[in-house]
């Protein structure tokens, strides 16, 4: 945060501009009421300002602290208590929600009619100058003080926005990952039933069904290489790597495979094979088209 004499410097006011402000409070207490009238004039005439001067009690008491503003404006007194007056008004504004562009142009229309002030007052141009730029470099301090709450604002909530959206993603983040955790110990558990019917197939060949039991566990070995394939996959996803949906559609080729030879071997009906046999062209044309897709990819890469 600034101190007040380090604004002053990089608006290069001075002590003299300080004195100069001094010299006019006379005038701009005599004044004071014109003024006045002239800036409420002015903002009872936009409805976006004229809706927070509804109240003739609230109007009464604004003119009265808007008056106060205006004379400190000239007190030639800009210390750091100064400073913290103007972050306090600009801090009202915010809060009523008063938008920026409103605090800028009420500025600017006070702006022009103490230069107006000025011009009725001091016919000679070198003094009315020298008046007029210490005028004009304590309004741009004012407005620039005034303007800093604003900034502050909207970088709170846009940091307050960025702290929940963060939280958020890496929530989500998590889930996924505890997600994909499940996904890996439900592999394992189906790997596990695998390795059972492989079993299962292999007492089928002991128990004379020799045909039946070698198919069947040819299919479920290509079952078990696959799912292999799918938990090597989910590790990589796991570790950041990316996901490849090959595996699961090769994993129920596979399975559909070992499907169609115990159909062959149980003599199904001419449908139920058609059946089998249709939908494994589709899911090798789906696999094609998706393996190429892939590799068209990592060739633009």
């Amino acid at each position: 945060m600034l101190t007040m004499q380090e604004v002053k410097n990089h608006y290069f006011f001075t002590e003299k501009d300080a004195e100069l402000l001094s010299e006019l409070l006379p005038l701009v207490r005599d004044n004071s009421s014109a003024l006045m009238d002239a800036f409420y004039d002015y903002l009872l005439k936009i409805p976006e300002t004229a809706k927070f001067l509804r109240n003739e009690q609230d109007l009464q008491k604004l003119k009265k602290t808007h008056a106060e503003w205006l004379i400190s404006v000239f007190c030639g007194r800009y210390d750091n208590e100064y400073l913290l007056t103007l972050q306090h008004i600009g801090q009202t504004h915010v809060r009523i929600g008063v938008n920026a562009h409103y605090v800028n142009a009420a500025m600017n229309v006070m702006r022009r009619h103490l230069i107006e002030m000025l011009q009725s007052n001091y016919p000679n141009i070198e003094d009315r100058r020298k008046y007029r730029i210490a005028t004009e470099k304590i309004l741009d301090i004012n407005l620039d003080i005034m303007s800093t709450s604003y900034q502050e604002e909207e970088l709170r909530r846009v940091f307050v926005s960025h702290r929940i959206e963060s939280k958020l993603i890496h929530a989500a983040e998590r889930f996924t990952y505890g997600l994909n955790l499940i996904l890996v110990l439900a592999l394992i558990g189906v790997s596990l039933s695998v390795v059972v019917l492989f079993l299962w197939d292999l007492v089928h060949i002991f128990q004379g069904d020799f045909e039946k039991g070698i198919l069947s566990a040819l299919g479920t070995l290509l079952i078990l290489w696959m799912m292999i394939e799918l938990m090597d996959n989910e590790i990589k996803t796991l570790k950041g790597g990316k996901f490849n949906i090959l595996i699961f559609i090769g994993v129920i080729i596979v399975a559909l495979i070992r499907e169609i030879l115990i159909s062959t071997l149980r003599h199904d009906v001419l449908n139920t094979q058609v059946f089998l046999a249709g939908t494994l062209l589709i899911l090798g044309i789906v696999y094609y088209l998706v393996a190429r897709s892939q590799g068209d990819r990592n060739h633009r890469d």
